[in-house]
């Protein structure tokens, strides 16, 4: 149900507003960004290359909670890891709109030209308002409790975004690295542990260490 409803939103995003591909990127449980409904071929392509390297524009949708966009992709210098791995590949201009419940941003809603463009503002204002359509539609599915294993994962990342938040905090103040970097160590912790990246984030308030830094000195 819920997931065909935004197969019809991503599908009608793209005729709409005249992009190459779409794609809408949820938070799970390890605070790792999955995709729920995206176009074929490069869509597919950009949202899964984004997750290997950790880095990306909706990647940065997501961690900074605001909208991301660049030219072409391939060659940001904001992202050296994915530029390598996405060049030639039929992608070039990327937005993200982040996609928030209950305050907090829960993914991105990910659109991309496959030349590089210059997105105005128009655009821009246009995707973040169909951003705000999809938002009403998940909370409309969990309030409805019709969402089944959706509705599991985001009720998650609503409950630890804060507990989340501070624990980016906490890394970037200790360990002097930025937003996005003391995301992905988080992420990676909560991965190679197979624990919950809100559990992750608790322990290492309460500690001031990560779980596999608690031996490290012993």
């Amino acid at each position: 149900m819920v997931d065909e409803s935004l197969r019809r939103v991503i599908d009608a995003c793209n005729e709409l507003f005249l992009v190459d591909g779409s794609g809408l990127m949820l938070a799970d449980e390890h605070g790792v960004l999955r995709y729920v409904v995206a176009t074929e071929g490069p869509g597919r392509m950009l949202e899964d290359t984004q997750i290997d390297a950790g880095e990306g524009p909706c990647v940065d949708t997501f961690v900074h909670d605001r909208l991301v966009m660049t030219e072409d992709v391939a060659t940001d210098p904001r992202w050296p890891t994915l530029g390598p791995l996405i060049a030639g590949r039929g992608v070039g201009a990327v937005l993200g709109v982040p996609v928030r419940l209950s305050g907090g941003c829960v993914g991105s809603l990910d659109l991309y030209r496959s030349h590089a463009h210059s997105w105005d503002e128009s655009e821009q204002q246009a995707l973040v308002r169909y951003g705000e359509v999809i938002e009403t539609m998940l909370a409309a599915a969990l309030s409805a409790e019709q969402a089944g294993e959706l509705a599991n994962q985001l009720n998650y990342a609503l409950e630890y975004r804060v507990v989340i938040e501070r624990g980016i905090g906490y890394l970037m103040a200790r360990d002097d690295v930025d937003q996005t970097a003391a995301f992905n160590r988080i992420r990676s912790s909560a991965r190679s542990g197979r624990r919950k990246i809100g559990d992750v984030a608790a322990h290492l308030l309460t500690s001031g260490r990560l779980p596999e830094e608690d031996g490290a000195d012993s």
